[in-house]
């Protein structure tokens, strides 16, 4: 069986995206485009994979970085004939053959480069295109083949004249070359075009010249293998691989009542019995466990959820851990680093944040909870804040088991209340609190009786 490597292009800026970040980082259901493109790549196991960069080199070597990649900068760029031809070096003595890819279809999927190498084996090809049918080809190369599948020539866009801009099969920028002949033609490539660039598709003449028949495999997949090169085109393959997510994850056993208004990133779990409202995004690696509820408006990111958790319409969690049979919100805000314990209630416009509560503790509204550790069945009124912040420094406030808060209460951090506790409403604690005792810190009300009309307006003075 015939060796096989890659070479994937990723140097390119991108001019159409109108964007001062490379196009292969640009995010795709959470992740840089290119990541898909080198996991389909690499399921086909390749003895080597080279990729290309040039702008942005370094975030693209920083972002991928991996024993298995040799990065190769491409500088100026010249094309992608030149892009291609950079890699030289680095197959000298390979036998085998290459695959070469464009780092920005991030729909592509082993499966079809599979298919693809199956049908470049099966007809002994040494040099073979992937080609597709669009209804709107602007802006891809045209081929023109016979019935043969036997390539003939493919035009550019800048340089196709108007029958041939007509041409809707096109090139998809995926090749597959015999390694020796790839460098051989690579030699002969011009750059007397339009774009005064030296184009991989100018392969397709050089190899003719040498006796070569350039075959064509088409697959009817268009929404897979086509490549990213604006805003619109990014938009698009959002909304493909939402469609993909979803279907999977309700393959899993999940519920979306709107599958269309649901927007997980590509590593979020869902577990089974689990029910998705409408107009939620869960991001990251973000994992629900099994029969949650979700409702509407929800936003959750890199968070663990527990089972049988429900959250309420308009709160948003990021990287944060829920356990079991908690109920969170609604509009209740949890930052990172906090940690909700089985059975817990956090109720609305509650904001938490670096903070652990314990099973069976509840604060059900107004509230605010930072840098603390709340114990096992504890009751946080409402209003009830941790001032956490010294204007320097962050303090942590800690409330043991079994205590009770009243509501409207201000804990001074650093401070700490002894487990069965009671802290009266209204009460500003600065102090540490011991066990089993009752803390009250406000002033003592007094009456001052009112001549008439003192502290109420006359009729005249409503008017």
């Amino acid at each position: 069986m015939e060796q096989y490597s890659a070479v994937i292009l990723a140097a390119g800026k991108g001019t159409r995206m109108k964007s001062n970040q490379c196009k292969v980082l640009h995010s795709v259901t959470g992740r840089p485009m290119l990541a898909y493109v080198l996991d389909a790549v690499r399921n086909l196991q390749p003895k080597k994979i080279c990729l290309v960069v040039g702008h942005q080199a370094q975030d693209v070597v920083r972002r991928f970085d991996s024993p298995d990649l040799n990065f190769v900068i491409q500088e100026p760029q010249l094309g992608t004939g030149h892009a291609v031809k950079q890699c030289s070096s680095l197959f000298k003595g390979f036998s085998g053959h290459v695959l070469i890819m464009c780092g920005d279809t991030p729909l592509v999927t082993s499966e079809i480069l599979s298919a693809f190498k199956g049908f470049h084996e099966s007809r002994s090809s040494k040099l073979t295109v992937l080609t597709t049918r669009l209804k709107n080809p602007y802006g891809y190369g045209r081929v023109e083949a016979d019935r043969n599948e036997i390539i003939t020539r493919i035009v550019e866009e800048s340089d196709a004249d108007r029958s041939q801009k007509l041409i809707q099969e096109v090139n998809t920028g995926i090749y597959l070359v015999q390694s020796r002949l790839l460098f051989e033609l690579l030699e002969n490539l011009k750059s007397d075009n339009a774009q005064k660039e030296y184009y991989l598709t100018d392969l397709i003449s050089e190899a003719q010249l040498a006796n070569v028949r350039p075959l064509a495999f088409h697959t009817d997949q268009d929404s897979v293998v086509v490549g990213v090169n604006s805003r619109n085109d990014l938009a698009k393959v959002n909304s493909l691989m939402w469609n993909r997510i979803r279907t999977q994850l309700m393959a899993d056993g999940a519920t979306l009542l709107d599958p269309a208004t649901f927007y997980p990133d590509c590593g979020v779990t869902i577990g089974s019995d689990t029910i998705i409202c409408p107009n939620v995004m869960i991001t990251g690696l973000s994992s629900i466990g099994e029969e949650c509820y979700i409702e509407p408006g929800c936003v959750i990111n890199d968070s663990t959820i527990g089972n049988r958790v429900r959250i309420f319409s308009g709160s948003k969690l990021d990287n944060v851990e829920v356990d079991s049979d908690a109920s969170i919100g609604p509009m209740a805000h949890l930052r990172p680093e906090t940690k909700i314990g089985c059975r817990v209630r956090i109720g609305n416009f509650v904001e938490i944040k670096k903070t652990e509560v314990g099973v069976g503790s509840k604060a059900s509204h107004l509230t605010y909870l930072g840098d603390s550790k709340i114990g096992e069945h504890v009751n946080i009124g409402c209003g009830t804040i941790t001032c956490n912040y010294d204007g320097k420094t962050k303090h942590t406030t800690i409330i043991e088991d079994r205590c009770f808060v009243g509501s409207d209460v201000q804990f001074v951090a650093p401070v700490r209340v002894g487990s069965g506790s009671v802290i009266g409403a209204g009460s500003t604690i600065t102090r540490d609190v011991p066990e089993n005792s009752l803390a009250v810190a406000r002033s003592k009300q007094k009456i001052f009786p009112l001549r008439f009309g003192q502290g109420m307006a006359t009729k005249n003075e409503d008017r």
